[in-house]
């Protein structure tokens, strides 16, 4: 089993960074995809960045060129860096790790493991 925590989020103003963190614990391994998707109230959740087992990543159109997403595997550790913060960045972030037949394209986990989620608000 694997235990998803995120943290990081909180409430800034536009062109502010965050960066967002999740602690896998449990069976964990280097092999997982990993990501980070987002959902805004009355929206449906969407893949916001991706990375491989090998380090590759995959970002959402909307947020490529601001946010950055890493791995450290030596401290189970995904993160997500988040610059030049605009309003409809405002969302739900959740993390998600898969084995890789569970991940999409090689980048997009599928599931089964997910975080709680973090609160991210960006107000004008």
């Amino acid at each position: 089993q694997v235990s998803l925590a995120e943290s990081g989020g909180g409430s800034v103003q536009v062109g502010s960074s965050l960066r967002l963190s999740c602690l896998a614990s449990g069976y964990t391994s280097s092999r997982f995809c990993m990501g980070w998707f987002r959902q805004a109230p009355g929206k449906e959740r969407e893949g916001v960045a991706a990375i491989a087992s090998d380090g590759s990543t995959r970002y959402a159109a909307s947020v490529k060129g601001r946010f950055t997403i890493s791995r450290d595997n030596a401290k189970n550790i995904l993160y997500l860096q988040m610059n030049s913060l605009k309003p409809e960045d405002t969302a739900m972030y959740y993390c998600a790790a898969a084995l890789p037949a569970s991940c999409s394209g090689g980048y997009w986990p599928r599931g089964p493991y997910w975080g709680q989620g973090t609160q991210v608000t960006v107000s004008s």
